[in-house]
């Protein structure tokens, strides 16, 4: 199924090249348009439609080509069966399980007077942020009155 989808897109990208480069190799009927306004010769706008030439002909084939590869890809995507399981699906059973890390604490001196110092000192430094955040004693830095 997947060879099918790449043949396809490389038929795809192909026919889509091919669009460009005839495109842009034929005349365009608006190069004489000029003389479309100004001699009057011609019945039409754009100069007379005269019938289709080699380009034109090859360029409307490589279109077809074009929209069936894309028909065939949009069919084959949506009708794509859904995968049962995933990618861990595919791996190999493990034989046993990994010996386990013993665990090791590291006993704290102390913990409590730790913590109630810890608590004591950010009241500490909080105190004094307000202090100095209201009142400065800096008198560079007192509003006079």
């Amino acid at each position: 199924m997947n060879s099918v989808l790449t043949i396809i897109v490389v038929v795809q990208v192909l026919s889509a090249l091919t669009i460009i480069g005839l495109v842009l190799l034929q005349h365009g009927k608006g190069a004489d348009m000029g003389a479309a306004f100004g001699s009057g010769a011609s019945g039409s706008l754009f100069g007379a439609t005269g019938s289709s030439n080699f380009l034109s002909k090859s360029t409307g084939l490589a279109a077809l080509i074009f929209f069936c590869a894309t028909l065939g890809l949009v069919y084959l995507g949506s009708h794509r069966t859904a995968a049962t399981g995933g990618v861990m699906d595919s791996l190999p059973a493990a034989s046993a399980p990994a010996a386990a890390i013993p665990s090791t604490t590291v006993p704290t001196p102390n913990s409590a007077a730790t913590a109630s110092a810890t608590v004591a000192a950010s009241a500490a430094a909080a105190a004094s942020n307000a202090a100095s955040a209201g009142h400065s004693t800096d008198p560079s830095n007192q509003i006079p009155k």
